[in-house]
C-alpha cells in the first residue's frame, strides 16, 4: 500500500537473484502490496497507476522467472526448517476455472468442457502440521477439448509420459530435489498418486512416501493384496479425533481405529506388461485404519496406506498415518489460495503470466498458513519469527487499544488472538483456534494501520 518492502517479504526473498537490482526490488515491492491486499487486483493492491504499471512490466521482463523464485523461497524454508528432522512433501491438484478468459493466450481447458488450468503444488509440511513453503508447482492446461471416441482402454494404455498424471512423478523428483538438506522427506499423496509408476520411481531414487490406496493390486500369486489386508489380525488400536464435517452434517467425535498392516509384493500393472524398463513387481507395506463401531447411521472410518517404509509394530503404521493425516494441509492451502486470494479473478494476458502470479500468491498463502498454524502448534514462539517490528507493535497497540508499544514481541498464540481480533473475530470461549479466513481478513487490517501508522 505504502510502497514500503514487507519484513516478511525482504526476509523472505533476502538471497532472490533475478540478474538485476532493479528487478528485484520491484518484485518484492510488487509482493508487499499483494500481500496486502491479496483479494485486490494488481492495480487497486499497488495503490497507484504507476507502481501497478511497474509490476505488469515485471510480469514481461525476460529476467523475471519462476525457478529463481523458487530458490530464493527455498532459502527461506531452509532457514526455517531448523532442526526438523522430517518434512512431509504433500502434492494435490486444484482446478483453476478462467471460463471468461477468451483471449488469454495459451489458455486452454482445465476438463472437458471448462477453459482454466489445473495447478498441482507440492508443499512441505512439519509433522506437527505446519507449513514450511511450496518446493514444486505446475500448471497444465489442454489445448483442445479432451478428444471424443478415445476410449476409457485407449487412454490407460498411453505411456505415463503422456499422461497428465505423470505431473506427479515430476514433482515428487523436483521436491526431492529442492527440500532442505540432511532432513528426510516423505511424500504424501490421496488416492489420486496411487500410481504404480510412481512407486517405481520412489524405489529407483531412494524416496519415501505414504499415498491412500485405491486400486486392490495383485502379489505375484495374483492374490489381492487388499482383501488379505482385511483379513489380518488387528496389530493395535488407536483414538483419533474425526473433524465436523459439514456437508454431511456430523459433529466432530472420537473415534477407535484398530491397525492392521501387511508387508507384500504387487505385481506390474497387467496393462504395463509390455514396459520392460518398468519393474516386474514392488515391495511395500499397506496399513489399513478402520473404526470398529461407528455411531448409528454414519459409515466407518477405513484408510488404507501403501507406504514403502518399514513397518514393524503398530506403533509403527500409526506413526505414518499420522502423517499421511496432514494431507489435509494442501486442502486448506487449496482454499486460502482460491477463496482469500482470489486467484480465479486474476487477469493476465498469458499462461506463462498467470503461473508467475499464481506461484506468488501461494507463498503469501503459506505466511497465512504458517501464522494460523504456528499459534496451535507452538503458541510460546516470539511473533517476530513472522511480523516485523512495526507491525508486532502496531498489532499491540490496535489490540489492547493503547498508544503504548509493547516492549517484546507478544507470543504467536497472542498475536494471531489479535490478528483474529481484527478479523472480526469476537473470541467467545466456545470458540475454537481462529481460523484462515479471519486470519486473512486481520492481517489486511493489520497492514492498512502499519500503513497509516505514523500518519496521524
Amino acid at each position: 500500500m505504502n510502497g514500503e518492502i514487507s519484513g516478511w517479504v525482504a526476509k523472505e526473498f533476502e538471497t532472490l537473484d533475478f540478474q538485476s537490482k532493479r528487478l528485484e526490488i520491484r518484485f518484492k515491492k510488487a509482493m508487499s502490496d499483494i500481500s496486502e491486499q491479496p483479494d485486490k487486483s494488481i492495480l487497486l493492491a499497488s495503490g497507484s497507476r504507476a507502481r501497478a504499471k511497474a509490476a505488469y512490466r515485471m510480469l514481461g521482463n525476460e529476467k523475471f522467472d519462476k525457478e529463481s523464485i523458487l530458490l530464493a523461497h527455498r532459502d527461506a524454508i531452509e532457514e526455517r526448517s531448523g532442526e526438523e528432522m522430517v518434512l512431509l512433501a504433500v502434492q494435490d491438484t486444484t482446478s483453476i476455472n478462467y471460463a471468461t478468459h477468451a483471449k488469454t493466450k495459451d489458455m486452454g481447458y482445465n476438463c472437458e468442457q471448462t477453459r482454466g488450468v489445473n495447478v498441482h503444488s507440492c508443499i512441505l509440511i512439519t509433522r506437527e502440521g505446519i507449513p514450511t513453503g511450496v518446493v514444486a508447482q505446475s500448471i497444465i492446461t489442454r489445448v483442445e477439448k479432451e478428444t471424443r471416441g478415445v476410449s476409457h482402454q485407449e487412454k490407460r494404455m498411453r505411456p505415463i509420459e503422456e499422461k497428465e498424471s505423470y505431473r506427479w512423478l515430476e514433482t515428487m523428483v523436483k521436491a526431492g530435489e529442492r527440500a532442505p538438506k540432511n532432513v528426510r522427506v516423505v511424500h504424501i499423496a490421496d488416492r489420486e498418486g496411487d500410481i504404480y509408476e510412481l512407486y517405481a520411481l520412489a524405489q529407483e531414487t531412494g524416496q519415501e512416501f505414504v499415498i491412500r490406496g485405491i486400486c486392490d493390486r495383485v502379489d505375484p500369486e495374483n492374490k489381492h493384496v487388499m482383501k488379505e489386508l482385511r483379513e489380518r489380525e488387528t496389530a493395535g488400536k488407536t483414538e483419533v479425533t474425526i473433524p465436523a464435517n459439514r456437508k454431511k452434517k456430523t459433529e466432530e467425535r472420537e473415534a477407535i481405529l484398530r491397525v492392521q498392516y501387511l508387508r507384500t509384493e504387487i505385481k506390474k500393472p497387467q496393462i504395463r506388461a509390455k514396459d520392460r524398463e518398468l519393474a516386474p513387481s514392488l515391495t511395500v507395506t499397506l496399513i489399513r485404519m478402520s473404526e470398529e463401531t461407528p455411531p448409528g447411521g454414519e459409515e466407518g472410518i477405513e484408510w488404507i496406506l501403501i507406504t514403502n517404509i518399514e513397518v514393524k509394530k503398530a506403533e509403527d503404521a500409526i506413526v505414518l498415518a499420522d502423517y499421511y493425516r496432514q494431507r489435509w494441509k494442501i486442502e486448506r492451502f487449496h482454499y486460502v489460495l482460491k477463496s482469500g486470494c482470489e486467484i480465479e479473478e486474476l487477469q493476465q494476458r498469458s499462461v506463462h503470466r498467470l503461473e508467475l502470479m499464481i506461484l506468488m500468491y501461494s507463498i503469501i498463502t503459506i505466511h497465512i498458513m504458517q501464522l494460523t498454524y504456528l499459534a496451535r502448534n507452538a503458541p510460546e514462539t516470539p511473533c517476530d519469527l513472522i511480523l516485523s517490528e512495526k507491525e508486532w507493535k502496531t498489532l499491540y497497540r490496535a489490540g489492547n487499544r493503547t498508544t503504548i508499544d509493547a516492549e517484546t514481541p507478544p507470543s504467536m498464540q497472542e498475536a494471531v488472538r489479535l490478528i483474529a481480533k481484527l478479523g472480526g473475530r469476537v473470541g467467545a470461549k466456545s470458540d475454537g483456534p481462529p481460523g484462515l479466513k479471519v486470519i486473512w481478513i486481520g492481517l489486511y487490517c493489520l497492514y492498512l494501520l502499519v500503513t497509516y501508522r505514523d500518519v496521524f
